[in-house]
């Protein structure tokens, strides 16, 4: 039986209530985010990211406990004010390691911390976190309490729909009612099960079927709690469909693959009534960050990489991914790569404001 006493079976029992009508202008950043995104979503990707958009929340990629309590804690944790709001996720299944390592993330002054129990990698499961964590909800639950000990920051948890053979509703319900009676009220929801073995972390990423239908349940089942889908939206058409019902949606790939689809999330999700960007505008905004980097000794290409997808589709898009791509990498490469791989790319395009098509 879900929780709200509807038997759940591979159709909807009962449709969740439609989400309280919240004023666009109010949303919390929820409501929208990136999702985090291993070699994908660091501090470069970011800070371009939000040349698109002010309001979306924002997510580093996956940090490990070993990492910040052994390692270079400022690369690993550091980030640009502008970056707000952004939120730190955590790997880690130790609770004490957990609650340190959430404590020196509120002294760098993230937003909130999300605990990774998504995540279906040989690698990390060996390490007895990411998505092997749903088969422990009573160790996601001494690892949240002691989190939120720690902080006055949101911790919330992100995960799968199910694990291996533990793909039940009833298991589900069961990790999200132990995981809330230690104070979590916030769940990111992979709409997939995970395959913890014979499926890579790619493949589990595309080969387990989406259900949304099962995240819908949830939050008809847990109305009191904020459920965010994660999983198979791809554009922000979409995102706005699933925001009817959910809480908030989170965009993966396709965010980064396309990410000027974030352009006018601002005023399409939180009502801002300014106008939305264009990819002019946003890689003029990103050079003084990427002319800040380079005198700090940062590769071109390392800023450069998460901007070869702003042209997806359009004519010029072939240019500047080949100059970013084979100039970026060079020693010595700065701005004058990014001029060159602009020159290549139509005005119309450049100037083009979503929804409004500037004439060729």
């Amino acid at each position: 039986m879900g929780a709200g006493g509807a038997a759940y079976t591979d159709g909807l029992m009962s449709a969740p209530a439609p989400a309280p009508h919240t004023p666009a202008q109010t949303r919390p950043p929820h409501t929208l985010s990136v999702a985090p995104m291993m070699d994908w979503t660091d501090r470069h990707c970011r800070v371009f990211h939000r040349t698109l958009t002010r309001r979306t929340l924002l997510y580093t990629e996956m940090v490990t406990t070993g990492a910040i309590l052994h390692g270079d804690r400022d690369r690993h944790l550091a980030f640009d004010a502008g970056e707000h709001p952004v939120a730190l996720q955590l790997g880690g299944s130790d609770a004490q390691a957990l609650a340190d390592c959430t404590r020196i993330a509120d002294g760098y002054g993230y937003d909130e911390v999300n605990l990774n129990c998504g995540c279906p990698s040989d690698r990390v499961s060996s390490g007895s976190f990411g998505a092997c964590l749903m088969g422990t909800p009573d160790v996601v639950a001494r690892a949240v309490d002691a989190m939120r000990a720690a902080t006055t920051l949101p911790v919330t948890v992100k995960h799968r729909i199910g694990i291996d053979d533990l793909d039940s509703y009833e298991h589900l319900t069961g990790f999200i009612r132990t995981v809330e009676s230690a104070g979590c009220d916030t769940f990111i929801v992979h709409a997939r099960k995970a395959w913890l073995s014979g499926l890579s972390p790619k493949e589990n990423r595309e080969i387990p079927p989406l259900r949304h239908e099962v995240v819908w349940q949830l939050k008809a089942d847990f109305p009191h709690l904020t459920i965010v889908l994660n999983g198979g939206v791809l554009t922000l058409d979409a995102a706005q469909d699933a925001l009817g019902w959910a809480d908030g949606v989170m965009i993966g790939r396709a965010a980064y693959q396309d990410p000027f689809i974030l352009a006018r999330a601002d005023q399409d999700v939180f009502g801002e009534d300014t106008p939305p960007v264009t990819r002019r505008e946003a890689i003029h905004a990103y050079l003084p960050y990427v002319a800040a980097q380079l005198q700090a000794g940062q590769p071109l290409n390392r800023m450069m990489k998460h901007t070869l997808g702003l042209f997806a589709g359009q004519p010029g898009a072939r240019h500047w991914k080949r100059t970013i791509s084979e100039q970026g990498h060079k020693p010595g490469a700065g701005l004058e790569v990014i001029h060159a791989a602009l020159a290549g790319v139509p005005d119309h395009v450049l100037d083009e404001r979503p929804g409004q098509r500037v004439p060729a």
